[in-house]
């Protein structure tokens, strides 16, 4: 077996824990077909039945499939997204999920990044990802600053994190593959300051040059640096109003994950935050939009509540 199979291998057979009784749907694109078939040829001795659909490449994270592949996710057992752009922030994602599927997720996904990241010990992430995910939880104000500039302020009373482990194993259940991240929506329309994005940002890339984002009643007021920063400037005027709404505070928890400018990896850094703007509904909110995007901040200090969670990058948990 290669080392691309048994990376694959581990992803169907472990974070998936795919069985003989159901059925895998995997979907791709033309850009990641043959990466599918690899997770295709691996996964089929494991279920009763294997189905590969290709569809045309989304532009956008958080683009719906076209029909009838929402149908196909709500109707087998276990989906998993080898696609160019993610389908995590979907209405057939949450469809899919609500009808007790569940969905993995691998948006732009290299075999490089596979390889590596499925050598992770994906019990201790889901045990370091837990423990993030209740401190969110527990907590009233996320405040993130950096040495770049970031300051910005996330009410998040009475909001719950999600947990996602890499362990995608029951009903309904969803994530990233690879994974390592807790997260949550703040509260709409509150989150004050700046955030000063210099890892990568979902769609775009690693950043030459760091984007400043200023923040006010919760939506993106400003965008200011060089040609990234205007192209993600342009993304957000030609999606609308509601892109610019801040979505969600993430905090990475894979020690395995490196900056290559795939978000799919970068989100799950240990020792990063990510700020993403667009739709929440997947998250419990209200924003609905064919729009989700994250930027990585790196080396962040992260405090709940004045509890020092991470220090320039360093966890304290």
């Amino acid at each position: 077996m290669t080392a691309i199979e048994s990376a694959a291998l581990t992803a169907v057979r472990d974070c998936l824990g795919l069985k003989p009784s159901e059925t895998l749907l995997v979907l791709t694109d033309p850009p990641l077909l043959d990466l599918a078939r690899v997770l295709v040829k691996v996964a089929r001795p494991l279920a009763r039945e294997v189905l590969l659909t290709e569809y045309t490449a989304r532009e956008l994270h958080g683009q719906e499939p076209p029909p009838p592949i929402p149908a196909l996710m709500a109707a087998v057992d276990v989906v998993l997204a080898v696609t160019t752009r993610s389908i995590t922030h979907t209405a057939a994602r949450r469809t899919a999920t609500a009808s007790g599927t569940r969905v993995a997720a691998m948006p732009g996904i290299t075999e490089d990044c596979l390889i590596r990241t499925m050598n992770a010990n994906y019990r201790a992430i889901a045990e370091r990802t837990n423990r993030v995910a209740e401190m969110l939880t527990r907590a009233h104000l996320a405040r993130v600053t950096t040495d770049l500039g970031t300051d910005l302020a996330l009410p998040i009373d009475g909001i719950a994190a999600i947990a996602s482990t890499g362990l995608i194993l029951h009903r309904s259940q969803w994530g990233d593959l690879p994974s390592g991240e807790a997260y949550l929506r703040p509260q709409e329309g509150k989150s004050e300051g700046v955030a000063v994005v210099d890892g990568s940002l979902a769609g775009t890339g690693t950043l030459h040059e760091p984007i400043r984002i200023k923040i006010r009643e919760g939506v993106a007021v400003g965008v200011d640096g060089g040609e990234q920063a205007q192209s993600f400037a342009a993304q957000l005027e030609r999606v609308g109003p509601l892109a610019r709404s801040v979505a969600e505070l993430g905090v990475g928890t894979n020690d395995k994950a490196i900056v290559t400018g795939n978000i799919l990896e970068d989100e799950k850094i240990l020792g990063t935050v990510h700020v993403a703007f667009g739709n929440n509904t997947s998250m419990g909110g209200a924003i609905e939009v064919p729009f989700h995007v994250d930027g990585i901040i790196l080396n962040p200090t992260l405090t709940l509540d004045g509890h020092v969670v991470l220090d320039r990058g360093i966890p304290r948990f």
